[in-house]
């Protein structure tokens, strides 16, 4: 018997039980009479009643004899004591029957509906919290999804990595058209990683390639991975690629990769526990799983590529890394374009001139520095944004808060001040030293009772030994000044000291920069691949001996370099007590005053390295 067979005959079912039912309710209107309870009373005094049935509301029986063509009956009761009193008022009544079939049905009814209410109330909450359902759905992906019209971002809006654009540039046109683009056997790489130091723009890279391919974007935290359940992690990464793949083409971005990515064998070492590493496997074996020509591309960011497990960085899965890096001083003109438009500027303003004033600066720093500027315009009403606005908004960054109301004897006034001085000092009578921009006693910042703030004139990528030494030179001005004026040594030059021991120790230890100790390198580079602080920990592979050697070169160097500053200070001396009173008074000068103030500075003599 075929399917449309059973409906017609469950179709003639219901019609039937319908005609029943339908014929049994015609039958009762016919042959039964609904009569007042007081007509029964008659009835039944003058033994017209054959028999009756007395229900809990109702009262129903047959008549000996029809009437009104009916052969039976149905009343509701009245109270015997009622009934009596109305018999004696001669007054036809009858009972009512309450319907309570609504009532009954809402008490049951309606606490299971508030149960309900509560139970999907407390679920929805769980599922908020979680990101995606809560404990219903714990083993799907918490990515959040952008598509076309979501996204809004394109290379128009990312400056100053001009070189990262151009190597994604294939990643656009292979999404936009994968068949044209594997004409002639070329397939793309599975997972492209993007590598460079916190705040240069990886993530608003990736969301542009997704917005200038017009493809939905995967956006998930490799921390969102792993939950305190056995197994989440897995059937997460297992999920973000299902969903990918039924919205190819699309894009899978994984950011802070490092948190999911960690290398297996370190993190064992660490204390790292199995169900990240479960993870981790289950993200290699999708890697290999997946056709590049589905339309998926895999990209990942992580500013620590050193720490990732080599397994990810083979080829077949992230096969191409992608450096992100700080701007250089074109690049930074280009991001401080981009954000400049949201503001109101100084007709005169030189981009040219922030841009050197903020080398070293990563395109999340910029976007700041032009939001702090804006917000010094705005406090002291001004009507557009000025140099001096971004000027301090830079040294508010560099050195800190302004703390005038931090009291200073003075006593340690003065020494601050000939501090400073000494610092300006030296670095003017260096050639080709970064030029001094600004020298001030006001406090800043924790710790700072004073600052000079240096300018560079370009992007500078390795330094020579004569450059080393003048760096360090200008560090001890300050020690030496203090030295020379009050022939004693304060705490203030701790910092500048601890900085130039540093250059020192790796000018001998790293550059082999010591005549004694020759050119080997003793000590490797400990710092994080991307800028990072290094650990206080190294495996020393040199002697005693060698060590003692090390430490008296650094002295030597320290000893020599700082009797120069010494040196320029004692042939300066008179600009020394000018500059110093000079800023005593003023607080703060300028690149503009000091040039006046030391007009006739006695550059330093030549010295070897």
């Amino acid at each position: 018997m075929n399917r449309g067979t059973q409906i017609n005959l469950w179709y003639v079912l219901f019609a039937v039980l319908g005609v029943v039912f339908l014929r049994d309710i015609w039958v009762q209107t016919q042959t039964v009479e609904s009569i007042p309870y007081s007509q029964f009373e008659a009835y039944l005094e003058q033994g017209a009643i054959e028999n009756v049935m007395i229900g809990s509301s109702t009262i129903k029986g047959t008549f000996k004899s029809a009437h009104n063509g009916k052969t039976g009956f149905v009343t509701t009761p009245v109270a015997p004591e009622l009934a009596e009193r109305l018999n004696a008022a001669d007054v036809t009544y009858a009972g009512a029957v309450e319907n309570t079939w609504f009532t009954t049905l809402l008490s049951w009814v309606l606490p299971a509906l508030i149960f309900v209410g509560i139970w999907m109330i407390l679920i929805r909450r769980m599922g908020a919290k979680s990101g995606m359902g809560g404990m219903m759905s714990i083993g799907k992906s918490k990515a959040k999804v952008y598509i076309e019209s979501d996204t809004k971002v394109t290379f128009a809006d990312v400056a100053g990595v001009d070189e990262a654009k151009a190597e994604l540039q294939e990643v656009i046109d292979f999404l936009q058209s994968p068949k044209e683009y594997g004409s002639l056997g070329a397939r793309m790489p599975k997972g492209i990683l993007l590598v460079g130091p916190p705040g240069t723009g990886k993530t608003l890279l990736a969301r542009a390639v997704a917005g200038e391919a017009r493809v939905p974007f995967f956006s998930i935290s490799g921390s969102e991975f792993v939950e305190m359940f056995v197994g989440v992690g897995a059937a997460r990464v297992r999920d973000l690629f299902e969903q990918a793949r039924k919205a190819a083409p699309a894009i899978i971005f994984i950011d802070e990769l490092d948190a999911l990515g960690r290398a297996r064998g370190a993190a064992t070492a660490q204390g790292g526990n199995e169900e990240r590493e479960q993870t981790l496997n289950q993200l290699l074996s999708e890697l290999d799983g997946f056709d590049p020509g589905e339309g998926v591309v895999l990209l990942a960011a992580t500013n620590r590529p050193e720490i990732l497990d080599p397994a990810l960085l083979r080829a077949g899965r992230f096969d191409r890394q992608v450096l992100v890096d700080r701007p250089d001083r074109a690049g930074r003109v280009q991001i401080l374009n981009v954000h400049m438009k949201k503001i109101v500027l100084d007709a005169q303003m030189a981009l040219d001139d922030i841009a050197a004033l903020t080398t070293g600066f990563s395109g999340a720093d910029l976007a700041n520095l032009v939001n702090e500027a804006a917000l010094l315009a705005t406090r002291r009403r001004g009507k557009v944004v000025t140099m001096g606005d971004f000027t301090h908004a830079i040294e508010r960054i560099v050195a800190g808060l302004e703390k005038r109301n931090r009291l200073i004897n003075p006593f340690e006034r003065k020494i601050v001040a000939y501090h400073e001085m000494g610092h300006a000092l030296v670095s003017m009578a260096l050639p080709g030293i970064d030029k001094v921009h600004k020298v001030s006693i006001i406090p800043r910042g924790v710790g700072a009772l004073g600052y000079t703030i240096q300018r560079p004139t370009e992007d500078r990528f390795l330094m020579t030994e004569r450059e080393l030494r003048d760096k360090i030179a200008v560090l001890m001005g300050g020690r030496a000044a203090e030295k020379l004026v009050f022939d004693h040594l304060s705490t203030g030059a701790a910092d500048d000291l601890a900085r130039a021991t540093d250059i020192a120790r790796s000018m001998v230890a790293r550059y082999g920069m010591d005549a004694t100790l020759g050119g080997v390198s003793y000590e490797t580079e400990r710092s994080n691949f991307l800028g990072g602080s290094a650990p206080a920990y190294f495996e020393r592979k040199y002697s005693e001996a060698t060590a003692e050697a090390m430490d008296a070169a650094v002295r030597d160097l320290l000893q020599e370099v700082s009797a120069q500053a010494l040196k320029i200070l004692i042939d300066n001396r008179d600009i020394l007590e000018t500059a110093a009173s000079r800023l005593l008074e003023v607080e703060t000068l300028d690149e503009n005053q000091l040039r006046e103030l030391v007009g006739d500075l006695r550059p330093a003599a030549a010295t070897t390295g």
